[in-house]
């Protein structure tokens, strides 16, 4: 565990990764470089490992008992008491990657493979931009709807996640309740 920990603490940066991203995998312009950034998180392994200490070791060693193999136990018996840390962990990627628009700044140039959040983002920085613009010019502009686009697009960044919550919720209510072994 600490080995991972420590790669959390001290990460080679933001340089070190945008050149490796680039020189070495060719992922300018490419869909992997929003994927692959947000695929392998210690901390998601971290909790992942802490909900698997839960897991107790009768239900293994009862299964084991009554002839069940490896794989048998762990996709029949384990795995379905780990459905809500992995409904988590699944809930935490999905949020991750809707809100990310920062590595579609860094590595995507094309316009066609430009995320929802980050042309969001490009509309708030362009209307931010003629604001200013027309406030240093001296100009009065009373139509530029900054605080509606603002209430707009935090609709349509929400929405898809208050559309996916209530079909993970059953898992954390499950995982709240769980308990296959009497004490």
């Amino acid at each position: 565990s600490f080995y991972f920990y420590f790669t959390t603490l001290f990460n080679g940066g933001m340089v070190s990764t945008y050149i490796y991203y680039i020189q070495y995998l060719h992922l300018k312009d490419n869909i992997l470089a929003l994927i692959l950034p947000g695929m392998f998180n210690v901390f998601y392994l971290l909790i992942m490992r802490t909900f698997i200490t839960t897991v107790p070791f009768s239900l293994i060693e009862s299964a084991k008992l009554d002839g069940a193999g490896e794989w048998y136990t762990f996709f029949h018996i384990v795995l379905p008491l780990l459905k809500p840390g992995l409904a988590t962990i699944g809930l935490f990627l999905a949020l991750g990657y809707w809100n990310n628009w920062y590595n579609a700044m860094l590595y995507i140039n094309e316009e066609e493979l430009y995320p929802l959040q980050y042309l969001l983002y490009s509309i708030q920085q362009e209307a931010q931009a003629l604001a200013r613009i027309a406030a240093q010019s001296g100009i009065t502009v009373t139509d530029l709807p900054s605080d509606s686009l603002k209430l707009a697009m935090a609709v349509v960044a929400t929405g898809p996640i208050l559309i996916l919550y209530p079909f993970v919720q059953k898992y954390f209510i499950s995982g709240i309740t769980i308990g296959s072994v009497k004490g």
